[in-house]
């Protein structure tokens, strides 16, 4: 009797099943390919693969069961076997399996060259707007699910008020070494700092910022001593998980910090793939000095930049190789160029280059250096492809640092990827709801791609949370401005406390109303501040049919680096100049390719 195997065989079916894999990948990987060009849904590739899982067994049983012959396909079990074909089927079906799998290997070599997948790479000039949409779908499974954390600030326990720096940087340090479990979500800094100071339960806590658990803990500093106490807690259950105290010196402080990430993942039950992240180490003195200087850089002063640079430059002669002291340094370079604080933009970015990627040379994990790399690019060189790899690799180390997240967000709707970047920033304001770089985001994404009501009631989101916040009545009034809503709009924009803004509403305001003189005058006002309100005077002359002094101001704006042109391609403002040459001209300077 024959036996099955040599049955199967005799049919053919081995051959079938293999040719049919070999086949099937290659038709995913043509899906993959077509897919974002043809800007299908992403549930386009599942139904794909979907329909090739069910149709294996189908192929088997037909190879099993029919038999393809001169007079066409008939029953096996009507074929003669003296009449049957199945060997010189079968020497067809090797030279095809031999020409499926010569494809599949082009096909991995292609890859294997270009460093990634032909559905993510980008024609030069283009950005790369997969790779983004590859961002949204990282975060999109740690949304909700897994374990999750909020380090509140330790309180500062010292009898030296003055000390709270230590307490606020160990807090945050223990944030950051965290954020680099791949398996565990962790609130930002902006939300739990939020509490500080605050009488709120743990379970309050937890609601608010969606976590399951929560870290805290006091710092108590006398000299070159210290003594650290810190519990985990079950927000659900509101029961204490660990709590460990520590009497040691400074010099012990880096070893603290590794021992309660590592008792997170042990009570958390997370399992790492390596081993549990470790802060990078120094002298007791220059990391306090770092500590310090981030304390500075936060009250967004000159004075706390001036000071914050000083500080860092005392660590870094202290130990030279601190990479945190030269990320945090690139840092307050570029956020103080924003400013136009210290000095020019660009000596201040040329500056903070070069520091964060000296950050990077002593550690290519450097988290916060890579962000401020991917800030640079995009808004500085206008190097969007450049932009995007440091934030990969930034978000391969850190999938939960919400700078970079923030970062890419922003970076796709700089680029006009507007869902995308909703997309993200949506999701961060889910898992981190008092995130205000999330909710701006969102607001501007939105806006731009027409959600009107979604953007106004993000940016509402931020007066909430902080009432203080310049710019946000003045983005909302010109949403309403687009909305036709013109007197809501003015009544809006009089809630607006930095005058270049308000000026600048004013004016395309009282120009669409009809009221000429109104709209010079503020105007005129607008044009009595300084060259980094650049971007304003563009809007104002383009919504007016000021078309060359728009484009004057353009130039400038792009020569001066006015970070208000992250918003070009979507800007309703700016649409009577994109018929115009000259805007396709200053979008290719800026590496930007317009929206269709």
């Amino acid at each position: 009797m024959t036996s099955l195997f040599t049955e199967l065989k005799r049919r053919n079916v081995f051959r079938v099943a293999i040719a049919y894999l070999v086949l099937s990948w290659l038709v995913l990987q043509v899906g993959e390919t077509l897919a974002p060009a043809l800007h299908l849904p992403d549930w386009v590739d599942s139904l794909l693969a979907f329909f090739l899982i069910l149709g294996f067994p189908i192929a088997i049983f037909f190879a099993w069961a029919f038999e393809l012959t001169p007079e066409g396909l008939k029953k096996e079990k009507d074929v003669d076997r003296s009449e049957s074909i199945t060997t010189t089927t079968g020497r067809k079906l090797d030279f095809s399996i031999i020409a499926l799998l010569g494809a599949a290997l082009v096909y991995f070599i292609w890859v294997s060259q270009s460093g990634e997948s032909p559905s993510t790479a980008a024609e030069p000039g283009e950005v790369a707007v997969p790779t983004l949409a590859r961002f949204a779908n990282l975060i999109d499974s740690t949304e909700t699910s897994g374990p999750s954390i909020a380090v509140l600030p330790f309180v500062n326990m010292s009898s030296d008020v003055e000390q709270e720096y230590f307490s606020d940087g160990l807090s945050e340090e223990l944030l950051n070494l965290l954020a680099k479990i791949p398996a565990l979500r962790v609130a930002s800094r902006t939300s739990a700092f939020s509490f500080k100071g605050k009488d709120i339960t743990i379970g309050d806590v937890g609601r608010e910022l969606n976590v399951g658990h929560v870290l805290e803990g006091s710092v108590r500093k006398s000299g070159t001593k210290i003594r650290i106490t810190a519990q985990l807690i079950d927000v659900e259950n509101d029961t204490h998980l660990w709590s460990e105290t520590w009497d040691r010196t400074l010099d012990d402080v880096f070893a603290i910090q590794d021992e309660i990430a590592q008792v997170v993942v042990d009570q958390l039950r997370i399992e790492l793939l390596g081993a549990a992240p470790q802060v990078a180490e120094t002298s007791a003195e220059a990391y306090g000095l770092v500590l310090q200087a981030r304390h500075h850089g936060r009250r967004r002063s000159v004075d706390g930049y001036r000071t914050a640079e000083e500080l860092l430059k005392s660590s870094l002669e202290l130990d030279p190789n601190y990479a945190p002291a030269w990320a945090q340094l690139g840092l307050t370079y570029i956020v103080s160029s924003q400013l136009a604080t210290m000095r020019g933009a660009r000596q201040s970015t040329a500056l903070g280059i070069d520091a964060a990627k000296k950050a990077l040379e002593l550690d290519p994990n450097n988290t916060q250096a890579l962000s401020t790399l991917a800030s640079i690019e995009i808004a500085s060189n206008y190097d969007n492809e450049a932009a995007i790899s440091y934030l990969e690799r930034a978000l391969s180390i850190s999938p939960g640092n919400s700078s970079a997240l923030n970062t890419a967000s922003g970076i796709a709707m700089i680029v006009g990827d507007f869902e995308t970047s909703k997309k993200l920033s949506r999701s961060m304001a889910l898992v981190d709801p008092l995130n205000t770089g999330a909710h701006i985001n969102y607001g501007h994404s939105a806006y731009f791609a027409g959600d009107f009501d979604d953007a106004i009631e993000s940016f509402e989101r931020v007066i909430e949370l902080n009432p203080d916040s310049q710019g946000l009545h003045y983005y909302i009034a010109n949403i309403l401005w687009t909305q036709g809503k013109y007197e809501q709009a003015l009544e809006r924009i009089q809630r607006e406390n930095l005058d270049g803004y308000r000026y600048t509403s004013l004016a395309i305001l009282y120009y669409t109303l009809g009221d000429i003189e109104a709209s010079n005058a503020a105007l005129a006002s607008l044009n009595e501040l300084d060259v980094e309100w650049a971007y304003q005077r563009i809007m104002v002359y383009a919504v007016r049919g000021e078309k060359d002094k728009a484009f004057e101001w353009l130039d400038t704006a792009i020569e001066i680096r006015d970070r208000g042109l992250n918003l070009v391609l979507g800007d309703p403002t700016l649409d009577n100049l994109r018929d115009d040459p000259r805007f396709a001209d200053a979008l290719k300077r800026m590496n930007r390719t317009a929206v269709k």
